[in-house]
């Protein structure tokens, strides 16, 4: 029980962190604006974030500010209020995982996939406790699943489950946030957990928890994505704050890449995690950003494609047509 309070405070200290592998279903979209950065007056450029996401990387890479431009960041507990947000109009652009956009898109909301970046997805894993029985992913038939629904873990378990040659149906999947399936896991009261890091890294540490499959194999696509609007980009001086945005981003990605203690050491800061967790996070990430061609929509059309066929989605959607291209360039920043 020691160990369990230590663990729920820790998750109520990282605040539901959806971070861009992940991005899932949490409780509360939060969402006023909270902070301003860069010049005042002029354009402004009202960016969605999540807890230690892009403001905090950019911060740490000191590319935050004399943008030219001003930035309103609001604060979302998970990648679908985000979006939610940006089909109301309430803000310009915001990063979120691979999934959300999927289940934005076949709802109807009107979405551009402005700028990618890619994660090594061993972070990505469907844990079960140290003293499991389970020892592969065909054991999961008729087990109990705890998973954030719409999330980069929904589209993990599902790939996972096809390959063993299961369905959503053979399993109990309990559709929980992060912090609460931590506890519920904890406790005993799931079988396994399909999340993604830091979350992964902190059950490790906390719990010794064992990764049954992490996302590598092509079980998940390891793609996360800055989402803007067509209303958005048709206005010049928004998307050329967009270019500009999305270019300290990539250069934010390169940073850490090279200074993995540094970013660790800040992201545990603002997310409120072991620097230890962190710092294990950061290395199996490796984040970077890449272009949106032919084979990255390729990938996200694949995982489209896996929840229309299996019915958790109620339309198809066609990623070629949600494609924004014009900053590509941005992704090879330095």
């Amino acid at each position: 029980m020691r160990v369990l309070r230590r663990i729920v405070v820790v998750c109520a200290v990282l605040g539901l962190v959806a971070v861009a592998a992940g991005c899932g279903t949490a409780a509360g979209s939060g969402g006023r604006p909270e902070k301003v950065s860069g010049k005042a007056g002029g354009v402004v450029l009202r960016v969605g974030d999540q807890k230690a996401g892009s403001r905090a990387l950019l911060s740490a890479a000191g590319l935050l500010e004399h943008t030219g431009y001003q930035i309103e960041w609001s604060e979302f507990a998970a990648g679908p209020p985000l979006l939610e947000a940006l089909n109301a109009g309430a803000i310009d652009i915001g990063a979120v995982g691979d999934t959300p956009p999927i289940f934005a898109a076949a709802g109807g909301s009107r979405i551009a996939l402005v700028a990618a970046t890619y994660s090594a997805p061993n972070g990505s894993a469907i844990l079960v406790p140290k003293d499991s029985a389970l020892t592969s992913l065909a054991g999961l038939k008729g087990k109990k699943v705890a998973l954030a629904k719409g999330s980069s873990a929904n589209a993990h378990l599902l790939n996972a489950l096809k390959s063993a040659g299961l369905t959503f149906a053979d399993i109990t999947p309990a559709y929980l946030s992060p912090a609460d399936a931590l506890a519920a896991f904890t406790k005993g009261s799931v079988d396994a957990w399909a999340i993604w890091d830091p979350y992964t890294a902190l059950a490790q540490e906390k719990t010794g928890a064992r990764i049954l499959a992490d996302g590598t194999g092509g079980l998940q696509s390891g793609l996360g994505f800055n989402v803007s609007s067509p209303t958005v980009l048709a206005d010049k001086a928004k998307e050329s704050a967009i270019r500009d945005y999305l270019s300290r981003l990539a250069r934010a990605r390169q940073w850490t890449r090279t200074h993995h203690d540094a970013w660790a050491a800040a992201w545990a800061i603002q997310a409120g995690i072991p620097e230890s967790v962190a710092r294990v996070s950061v290395q199996r990430a490796d984040q970077h950003a890449v272009p949106i061609d032919d084979a990255l929509i390729a990938s996200e059309q694949r995982t489209a494609d896996a929840f229309s066929q299996a019915g958790l989605i109620p339309k198809k959607v066609d990623i070629g047509a949600v494609a924004d291209r014009r900053f590509n360039d941005t992704a090879a920043a330095t």
